[in-house]
This record gives structure tokens, sequence and C-alpha cells, in this order.
């Protein structure tokens, strides 16, 4: 999907009125992205930059909206920085997501650092249950948040039974594979320790934040709950992007439970679950991998 004359126009109406005077948009450069979104930076003749995705509403419905919420929900801690929503909107089936243009650059150790205090901080933001008021996506796929009691019921029903169940409709799962999966089930609670729910990003992998030129921290394309920390941190180390420093500065700031790094595959079942439904059976070898160390 491509921004067309129509689009440009619309946005330009917004944008106006927003500002208070009128703006004209004088380029679309495309970005790299994610697999889902068409991202460009927008020009205007004030100068001023901004980031635009853009999607198919009825292909993704609402899933702007719900991302701008998961920002709403990290800045409100005020712990980590999420770039500034501009507007959220859409023109005819083009739904598009507008926010500040953030210049960055590569993590440095202290940045690095910076990030790992910081999304400690955050996790301290807490809830009287596992989950949130309202399901979004995590990827392109929709992601389900009905609120349970303790992360081992929430893992299970809002996190890998939907992907267990989408994989064997896909007939990427076999029924050998959904009875080891029950058999973790029947375990998850033994495999460790509960602790309070805290506001998890819920995708964090190395794409998914920026480093300011300035040397803030940013976290995008949020895929917000509450949650288990653990899991952010398992995905953390699911694609790499972090360093040494990132973690030590986390455990300085909020020491993980005893032995996190033996749950790291357990957690990182469900991402690859879904780069399974997503992207086939190249996943699948890592998932049993995966599942086979518990069960």
């Amino acid at each position: 999907m491509e921004p067309n004359v129509q689009l440009t126009d619309y946005i330009e109406s917004c944008l106006t009125n927003i500002y208070g005077h009128h703006v004209t948009i004088l380029s679309m450069q495309p970005v790299s992205g994610g697999d889902i979104n068409r991202s460009y930076c927008l020009r205007m003749d004030d100068g001023k930059k901004l980031m635009m995705k853009l999607n198919s509403n009825s292909a993704y419905p609402n899933m702007f909206e719900l991302e701008s919420c998961g920002l709403d929900l990290i800045r409100n801690t005020h712990t980590i920085a999420v770039p500034n929503v501009v507007l959220q909107s859409h023109y005819a089936d083009q739904s598009f997501l507008l926010m500040e243009w953030i210049d960055s650059t590569k993590p440095s150790a202290s940045t690095s650092a910076l990030l790992g205090q910081q999304l400690a901080a955050m996790h301290r933001h807490t809830a009287a249950r596992f989950g949130l008021g309202h399901d979004n996506y995590m990827g392109s796929l929709q992601q389900s948040n009905r609120m349970h009691n303790t992360w081992a019921e929430f893992f299970i029903n809002e996190r890998l039974q939907p992907m267990v169940q989408t994989a064997v409709n896909k007939q990427l799962l076999s029924n050998v594979d959904v009875k080891q999966f029950d058999r973790l089930y029947n375990i998850m609670s033994s495999l460790f320790e509960e602790e309070a729910p805290g506001l998890i990003h819920g995708d964090l992998w190395g794409g998914n934040y920026l480093i300011a030129n300035n040397g803030t921290p940013f976290l995008i394309d949020p895929a917000v709950s509450y949650g288990n920390r653990e899991f952010d941190i398992a995905m953390s180390t699911l694609f790499g992007g972090f360093d040494k420093s990132f973690y030590d500065a986390y455990n300085e700031g909020f020491p993980l439970a005893h032995a996190w790094q033996q749950r790291l595959d357990l957690w990182n079942l469900y991402p690859l679950l879904l780069h399974l439904n997503l992207f086939g059976g190249g996943y699948l070898g890592q998932v049993k991998s995966c599942l086979q160390k518990y069960v």
C-alpha cells in the first residue's frame, strides 16, 4: 500500500488543523520498517519531520489505535521515552500513524545501560492482574489480553494456546507436538516463582528500540500487557541487539529472580510460535528445541 494524492491532501489538512498554520508535505521518503507496515519520513515545508506508518485498515483493524494506546501506557509511567503521537487516523482503507521523528544513532555501553535502567523502572509499574483491559497486536497477529490471576494461567491461555492452535490449523504442528505442549501446561506453575505483574513492552527485540542522537533511549512498536517481566528480557535475547551493559544495569535496578537465564527459552516459545505462524516451518526446529528443555 502506497500513499496517494488523496491521502497526502488529507494528512496536510489534518496537520494544518493541528499546528494552526498551513502545512505542505514536501516529500514522503520510504524508510526501513517491519514486515507489516510501510514506513515513511515526511518532510514538511516548515522544517518538521514526522514518521508515518501506513497499512490497510480492513486487514489490520485498529492496529494503530492500539499501538498509540500502548505508547501512552509506557509514556504515562514517566520512566522511558516513546515517540509522541501526532495523529492516528485513516482515509478510505489507508490507516496511518504519524509520530515525531527520532534521529537515532548506534547504542553505546552507556546508552545501553540507560536503556536497561529505564526498562527496569518501567517494569516496576504494576497492576492487580495479568493482562490488559483490551486486546492488541504482536506483529500482524491479534493478541488476546484477557485478565488472569497468575502469569502461568495468562501465558498458557492467552499466549501459548492460541499460537499452538493456529499452528495446528496451518499443519505446522503435529499431534505429538500438541501433547508436548499439554505436558508443559501441566507443569508450568512449577517452573518459576510468581511475582507481581509488571508493564512489559511485549515485543522487545533489537529493532524495537532507538537511541536518539542525544543518548535518550526510546521504545517503539509496543505489544504491551501486564505480565512477567522476564518475558521482555527473554525476547531481548532472541535476535540480539542488546549488550552486557543492558542486562547488568537492568539487574542492578530491578534484580531478576534466581535462575532467570534458565527460563529464557520457556518465555521465547511465544514469539517463536508467532514467527512459525507468520513465516512457516523454518522456526519449527527452534520451537521444538525450546519445548524439549522443559518437558
